[in-house]
């Protein structure tokens, strides 16, 4: 048995869970009505970074019982059923858990000298307690889909990339910037071959059952999702086209008559449910002529912002107002027979002056900010441009333009938040001469950041995570340079690959 300062594996195995057993017990018998308000955040931060280190622990467990081959000594077919007859886990947890040790776990060689994790960097920010397993999954599927022929010194800086990225962010960003690395990886834009996704298109239709009910199933091309998103931002919207109710507004929700309160009161169905009949009234209407109207502001209609590069290279991926991509060559089929419309942004990427003295923004404003914010604006919403509204950066009240330099985007929920009373947010715009200048800040109230630093929000800006990600990582690596100077007394050789580029 091998031992560290005298003790046995076993003992310190034994020790350590043992106080790890004492602490949680002591936190159980916690009151915790007497934490004041704010070390609330903070013990919550202190927690969920203990449990994302934990992880790591398992990970290391799962090496172990692969590597000594321990199920079929206690006569378990496989790893994944091991886990779930001993920690009667389920067998989807089981594999997620093994899946995780394969890529961020200490393997060992045939001398048993240990191996460096496939995602190093990924492995040491969650044995930091800095990520959890959702953020290490992002990383991992994003790395995946990489295709074959990007070299591995590139697979190797993208992974540090993203790593770092999750450090600061959550597992959605990472996700969403991994596409746009993804797009900086294969230029052309098919972030998935274009002949698998003419292959894999196709919808199903089952037998009916015994309720004459229809299963379907099958998968959408890019393009055929960006038509369908605007239909199912307005129809599947909460009360809309529901064939329970008699008095459910159908077809123009931004009509004069329509009762919001009515609206609210009517939201009994789940989200499934509101797109398969706002699918049905869709399907309904075509046969008939087309009323979709206008949705907040602007026609019923697949809205897909790309750069003048883009459009002249026809590369990369273009977002639509729904949050989701779609490779330009796609996009440029949609817009075959549409109306484009021309954004023109200053240098800080915001729309050049589109004013009005009336309080309502014009369908122009809104288009222009669907290009330029693609979101609610508010730090950490997902929430894409076709569920918002033109928010007042400066309240219209107190003295706020309908210029575009004073407009955002902002949800409903979102948009609730902002007032004056206890846990309010505030929003200006970003002042010339910071990194973001001219983008909507939001301030959150004191309970959430005593400093009370204005955040912006990048959740619809993937580069701009991206960009930071490598920033640091340069930085980081810079750093290492000098001290390996500072010991070496000359500079090393940075590592290249074949063509000596990095993302």
């Amino acid at each position: 048995m091998s031992s560290i300062d005298g003790i046995g594996v076993s003992d310190q195995v034994h020790v350590h869970l043992s106080a790890i057993a004492d602490a949680v017990d002591g936190l159980c018998a916690t009151d915790l009505t007497g934490l004041p308000d704010g070390e609330l955040t903070v013990t919550m931060r202190r927690l969920e970074r203990s449990l994302r280190r934990a992880s790591t622990v398992g990970h290391n467990l799962i090496v172990e019982t692969a590597e000594r081959s321990l199920p079929g000594k206690l006569g378990h077919k496989t790893v994944n059923k091991m886990l779930v007859e001993v920690l009667r886990i389920s067998a989807t947890d089981a594999s997620a858990r093994v899946t995780a040790a394969k890529s961020l776990g200490t393997w060992h060689s045939l001398s048993g000298q240990p191996l460096p994790a496939d995602l190093p960097e990924t492995a040491a920010a969650q044995r930091d307690g800095a990520i959890g397993p959702d953020h290490a999954r992002a990383v991992r599927e994003v790395i995946r889909k990489i295709p074959h022929a990007v070299s591995s010194s590139d697979i190797a800086v993208a992974e540090q990339i993203l790593a770092d990225l999750a450090r600061s962010a959550t597992p959605e960003d990472v996700e969403k910037a991994g596409h746009d690395l993804l797009a900086h990886l294969n230029p052309d834009g098919d972030l998935t071959d274009v002949k698998d996704r003419k292959r894999l298109r196709g919808i199903r239709f089952g037998r009916q059952d015994q309720n004459l009910m229809t299963p379907i199933s099958g998968h959408l091309d890019p393009e055929t999702r960006a038509l369908l998103e605007p239909i199912l931002a307005k129809w599947a919207r909460p009360g809309m086209n529901n064939p329970d109710d008699p008095e459910s507004p159908t077809g123009n929700a931004e009509h004069p008559h329509v009762d919001r309160d009515q609206l609210a009161a009517a939201a009994g169905r789940t989200a499934t449910q509101r797109n398969h009949d706002a699918v049905k009234e869709a399907l309904r209407t075509l046969l008939g002529s087309g009323v979709l109207g206008s949705h907040r502001g602007l026609p019923v209609t697949a809205i897909i912002t790309m750069t003048l590069d883009q459009l002249e290279h026809a590369t990369g991926v273009a977002t639509t107002a729904s949050g989701g991509i779609v490779p330009i060559k796609d996009a440029l089929k949609l817009a075959e027979r549409s109306h484009p419309v021309l954004v023109l942004f200053d240098h800080n990427g915001r729309p050049l002056h589109l004013g009005r003295s009336k309080r309502l923004a014009t369908a122009d404003q809104r288009l222009a900010l669907i290009a330029a914010d693609r979101g609610c604006t508010r730090p950490g919403c997902d929430a894409p441009a076709t569920m918002t509204a033109v928010h007042h950066v400066r309240d219209w009240s107190k003295g706020g333009t309908t210029d575009i330099g004073g407009l955002a985007l902002g949800c409903d929920a979102c948009h609730a938040l902002i007032h004056d009373g206890p846990g309010g947010w505030h929003t200006h715009t970003a002042p010339e001469g910071t990194e973001y200048a001219g983008r909507t800040e939001w301030i959150p109230p004191p309970h959430l950041d005593p400093d009370q630093t204005p955040r912006i929000n990048h959740r619809h800006h993937p580069r701009e995570l991206l960009d930071r990600a490598r920033r640091r990582a340069q930085a980081r690596r810079e750093a290492d340079i000098r001290e390996w100077r500072g010991h070496h007394g000359r500079q090393p050789r940075p590592p290249r690959d074949d063509k000596g580029d990095v993302p």
